[in-house]
């Protein structure tokens, strides 16, 4: 009586051994190196949209900067446990000016004009607000500007929220790339 019972619980010790091994795996590249993520909302609109799957790279901005442009995924300042998708306008130590919505950035270089390319004239919004940012600090915006809570609402983004950018879409298929929303420079 006692053989037909040994299979099975060879069975569940393997599974057992075979679960705690995938953890073991798992667990470090979820937590240090890259997650998933999903677009919910309309304040990226058209870069990216609601139900979009991406994967983002939290390994980065460990060994660099995040730069403008980069589009970032991180915890929402006033209530961490939301997560929020922009893209980096603002550096830390410059000061941004919007100007009938066009943005201007001020810093060590001098002042100029940002090129925005992802900016559609459906989504353009009219703002005219002045910031300065200190160390550690970044501003960021959506890129359908009309319909984004970001920076020009709630203020700036503290270096610390930013979980990574993003790195891979990969739902929809047909849309499927490297390095989503990023801007040639």
């Amino acid at each position: 009586m006692d053989e037909p019972n040994k299979p099975n619980e060879n069975f569940f010790v393997e599974i057992v051994k075979f679960s705690v091994i995938a953890i073991i795996i798992v667990a470090p590249i979820r937590i240090f190196i890259a997650q998933p993520f999903i677009v919910s909302g309309a304040s990226m609109d058209p870069t990216f949209e609601t139900g979009q799957y991406l994967i983002i790279d939290q390994l980065s901005y460990r060994f660099d900067e995040p730069k403008r442009g980069d589009v970032v995924v991180f915890r929402f300042p006033p209530e961490p446990s939301t997560f929020f998708i922009k893209r980096i306008a603002g550096l830390p130590n410059e000061t941004l000016k919007f100007i009938n919505g066009e943005l201007f950035v001020e810093n060590a270089d001098g002042e100029s004009k940002i090129d925005e390319p992802y900016i559609s004239k459906a989504n353009f919004s009219n703002d005219t607000l002045e910031v300065s940012l200190s160390e550690d600090e970044y501003y960021v915006l959506g890129d359908n500007r009309k319909g984004s809570s970001d920076s020009r609402i709630w203020g700036t983004l503290p270096k610390e929220s930013i979980l990574g950018r993003a790195f891979i879409r990969l739902l929809p298929i047909t849309k499927a790339e490297i390095l989503p929303g990023s801007i040639s420079k």
